[in-house]
C-alpha cells in the first residue's frame, strides 16, 4: 500500500471519529428537550403584583411559548383600592352612604370603572404600633406603655387580626414582630426601655417597606400604623418625604399620637400632621396623657367605621409615578378623609 492512501485511510478513519461522536451528543441533546405542544386553550396563570398603592394586576392569557419549564407572565395594572372615612360637622363618623353620593377624581379625571364600594367595618387589621423610646418622652413613658397595651386589647381581635411592635430611639427594634398572640404583643410593649436620641423617620420607612409591604395575605386587609412620638427627629437616615411616600406606596394608613404636652404646636408635631394626612389618617394632640387613651378608642372606633372603593382608573400606566386621589362627598356638610393619592408599581 502506498505512503498516500495510508494517510487517506487514516483521515478517513480520524472524521469517522469526529462524526460518530457529534452524533451521539446530538442524540444525548435531544432527548432531554421536552416536546411542547399548543394546548387548546392556555392557562392563565396567576399572579400578584406587589401591594404598592393597594393597586392590583389581574394577569393575562400566556402565549404558547410560556408553556415550558420557565413561564413568562405579563400583566397591566388596572385596579386600586382606596379606604377612605366619613365625618359630619360634628366629627362623628358617617357609615351609611351609597357609592353615588360620592365625586372621585384620580390624576383630575373620573374613574373608568368602579369595581367595588362597600362599608368595610370588618376588615382584618394589620397594625404596626411605634413607639418613640428616645430621651425626649421618658418622664411619661410608663403611661403611654399602659395606654397602647389596653389599646392591642381593645382592638386586636385573635382570630382575624395581628399586630407588631416597634421601639425606637436612634435605632429601631422590632420587639414583637407580626402576631395574634396578645401576650406576646404585651410583652413586646413593657420590654422597651427609653433612652436616645429619635430616628422617626427611619422606623416609619422600616414598618412600611420590611414589615407590612412583606407580610402575606390571602384576602384583603386593612394595613395601619399607630405612632406614638413627639414628631422630633434628630437621627434618621431617611427623609421626612422618603417616609411619607413608603407609607403611600405601601397602602398604609398612618394614625399619629403626639405626646407634646405644652400645648405649643411644634415642628415634631407639623410632621406627625403631614405624615397622617398624606396617608388618609389622623394627628392627635392630647391636652393631658389622660387624653392619650381617648385618642387610642378614637383610632380604634375609626379603623371599624371606614370605606373601601375599588376602582379602574382612566389611563393608568405602570410608569412609577404619582397619581393624586380626590373623594368628595355630595352633602357639602360631610368631610372625606382619604390619603392624597399613590405610587403606580413599575412594570
Amino acid at each position: 500500500m502506498t505512503r498516500e492512501r495510508v494517510a487517506a485511510m487514516s483521515c478517513f478513519k480520524v472524521f469517522a471519529g469526529l462524526f460518530s461522536v457529534t452524533l451521539v451528543c446530538c442524540l444525548a441533546v435531544a432527548q432531554t428537550v421536552p416536546v411542547v405542544t399548543q394546548p387548546a386553550t392556555s392557562a392563565v396563570p396567576q399572579t400578584t403584583v406587589p401591594p404598592a398603592a393597594n393597586a392590583t394586576a389581574p394577569a393575562t392569557a400566556s402565549s404558547a411559548d410560556d408553556v415550558g419549564p420557565v413561564q413568562t407572565y405579563h400583566t397591566q395594572i388596572n385596579e386600586v383600592n382606596v379606604i377612605f372615612t366619613v365625618l359630619d360637622k360634628h366629627n362623628k363618623f358617617v357609615k351609611d352612604l351609597k357609592q353615588t353620593e360620592f365625586k372621585i377624581l384620580d390624576n383630575n379625571r373620573p374613574p373608568k370603572q368602579v369595581m367595588n364600594f362597600a362599608a368595610e367595618t370588618d376588615l382584618p387589621l394589620r397594625v404596626g404600633l411605634l413607639i418613640d423610646a428616645s430621651n425626649s418622652i421618658r418622664d411619661r413613658f410608663l403611661f403611654e406603655q399602659q395606654a397602647a397595651i389596653e389599646f392591642l386589647h381593645q382592638i386586636i381581635r385573635p382570630k382575624t387580626d395581628k399586630a407588631f411592635v416597634l421601639a425606637f430611639d436612634e435605632v429601631w427594634d422590632e420587639t414583637q414582630p407580626f402576631t395574634n398572640d396578645l401576650d406576646k404583643l404585651t410583652r413586646g410593649v413593657k420590654v422597651i426601655r427609653p433612652g436616645g436620641g429619635t430616628a422617626l423617620w427611619d422606623a416609619v420607612y422600616h414598618a412600611c417597606k420590611e414589615t407590612l409591604m412583606k407580610e402575606r395575605e390571602t384576602g384583603p386587609v386593612r394595613k395601619a400604623i399607630i405612632l406614638v412620638s413627639d414628631g422630633d427627629d434628630n437621627q434618621s437616615r431617611v427623609l421626612r418625604q422618603e417616609a411619607i411616600e413608603m407609607a403611600q406606596r405601601a397602602g398604609v394608613i398612618v394614625y399619629a399620637i403626639s405626646t407634646n404636652l405644652s400645648n405649643i404646636h411644634d415642628e415634631g408635631d407639623h410632621s406627625l400632621r403631614l405624615l397622617a394626612e398624606a396617608t388618609g389618617g389622623q394627628a392627635f394632640f392630647p391636652f393631658k396623657l389622660q387624653d392619650l387613651a381617648n385618642a387610642f378608642n378614637d383610632i380604634q372606633e375609626e379603623l371599624r367605621s371606614q370605606y373601601s372603593i375599588f376602582y379602574k382608573p382612566e389611563d393608568l400606566q405602570a410608569n412609577g409615578q404619582f397619581r393624586p386621589i380626590q373623594i368628595l362627598a355630595d352633602n357639602k356638610k360631610f368631610r372625606v378623609r382619604a390619603k392624597k393619592g399613590y405610587y403606580v408599581p413599575r412594570q
